[in-house]
């Protein structure tokens, strides 16, 4: 597979433009004081899925061919990548089923239900979820949708990049969250084709290190959990062509603990009133935790998402 260039993420924006607006990349006074730098919020919590994945659903989707399209995909998701294979499937008119663990988080869950993908759940996480979606699709022709090796998802995802330094073109640092690799790396492509001198650094959760650990050995490795509460990182396997992208593209790549994005989730909310998942969140974890290092800079968090479900939300807020 080709690394998707920075073409295809221009005309991916082209597509995905008639459905959707620019998020915001807001600048929050009380976070600067805080980071001591100048920070800006990608705020992909607001889009209509609640998460970014819309991006690289509603690009892939479009560009099916009417075969595939009578077929109908399938593919398995922790939820928000689901959520956008979804609400593009029904966008487009295609059948869509859903593959996701047991216990998924019901908000996800409910979202898809209602952009009518059928739900099918197995497993007790996203790789085994995946591995049932791949046995679908064989057994029966549907077109299956990787949630890490599709160009054309990584294309629409990168699009973020795109708008990044379109809205703010000084940024310097772009710090993005991490599960299969998508949409850091489409970021990274997009940012660093426009500006190589950006700094672009990656953040997974210490829990599910799977694609760090490649970044790191130089090849793909896997782990026995990925038992993280940012549910959007939980990845036990990296895929091939994202994490070729990251080692490619990314300039750091940072682990941050559970207790530190339950911290993140809870600083988004008292400075910024704004409410981040556990994946979404990760970036500013390790924002704090790179404080001395990130003075003086221009620095995007990319909030991936702000799908969490209400009781977990109070859990943190009731117990850091």
């Amino acid at each position: 597979m080709k690394f998707p260039t920075f073409k295809d993420i221009i005309a991916a924006q082209q597509r995905i433009s008639k459905f959707l607006d620019y998020t915001p990349l807001h600048s929050y006074p009380l976070l600067n004081k805080f980071l001591e730098t100048e920070v800006y919020v990608k705020h992909e919590n607001f889009q209509p899925t609640g998460a970014f994945k819309i991006r690289g659903g509603l690009n892939l989707i479009s560009q099916l061919s009417i075969e595939e399209k009578k077929r109908g995909v399938i593919t398995a998701s922790t939820g928000n990548h689901g959520q956008s294979i979804a609400l593009a499937s029904k966008i487009f008119g295609v059948k869509a089923k859903i593959c996701v663990p047991e216990n998924s988080n019901p908000v996800k869950l409910a979202a898809m239900r209602h952009y009518n993908a059928e739900i099918i759940e197995f497993g007790k996480d996203f790789d085994e979820a995946r591995v049932n979606a791949e046995k679908l699709a064989e057994k029966h022709g549907y077109r299956y949708i990787h949630s890490g090796n599709e160009p054309l998802l990584i294309a629409g995802v990168g699009t973020i990049g795109l708008e990044i330094l379109q809205q703010q073109p000084d940024i310097e640092v772009i710090i993005s969250p991490v599960g299969a690799g998508t949409g850091c790396g489409g970021t990274a492509i997009a940012a660093k084709s426009i500006d190589p001198e950006l700094e672009m650094i990656a953040v997974q959760a210490e829990k599910a290190p799977s694609v760090y650990q490649s970044w790191r050995s130089g090849k793909l490795e896997s782990t026995d959990s990925a038992e993280t509460m940012a549910d959007g990182l939980a990845t036990r396997q990296a895929f091939n062509l994202p994490t070729d992208i990251l080692r490619e593209w990314v300039n750091e790549f940072y682990l941050v603990t559970e207790k530190e994005i339950k911290q993140a989730i809870k600083t988004y909310l008292k400075l910024c009133h704004t409410v981040a998942e556990g994946a979404g969140a990760a970036p500013l974890a390790a924002a704090i935790n790179m404080k001395e290092k990130m003075k003086g800079k221009k620095v995007a968090l990319v909030l991936s998402g702000g799908n969490l479900d209400y009781n977990t939300l109070e859990n943190i807020i009731k117990n850091l």
